[in-house]
């Protein structure tokens, strides 16, 4: 590990607003990072892992993860992971009646 690089601790928000959790490099070594809140009825809005895989992790809230072309839907939402494979097309949308909160994970391939 470069010494550069330094373990990083902090608290979640507990807000409407998106928090950016790690910004990339030089903080990381390529991953990046953030909490994302979805209003009822909210997507985060439909685009492309490309040079990237990422990962959800959902904290609370249900909703529909569309994945791929044909945007095959997924159930997620509290307690749910999801793993994006790199160059796929994505969008996640609260279909409940709370809000659905998560944190992405993404890095890029080699």
């Amino acid at each position: 590990m470069s010494s550069e690089k330094k373990i990083c601790i902090m608290d979640l928000n507990d807000t409407t607003e998106y928090q950016q959790l790690l910004p990339g490099r030089p903080q990381t070594c390529g991953m990046r990072a953030g909490r994302v809140y979805l209003k009822p009825g909210e997507t985060c809005g439909r685009h492309s892992t490309e040079q990237h895989e990422e990962m959800l992790v959902f904290l609370s809230g249900k909703g529909t993860a569309l994945i791929g072309e044909q945007e095959s839907p997924f159930e997620v939402g509290l307690g749910k992971v999801s793993y994006i494979p790199p160059h796929t097309i994505h969008n996640v949308k609260n279909t409940g009646a709370e809000p659905l909160v998560y944190i992405y994970c993404v890095t890029p391939i080699e």
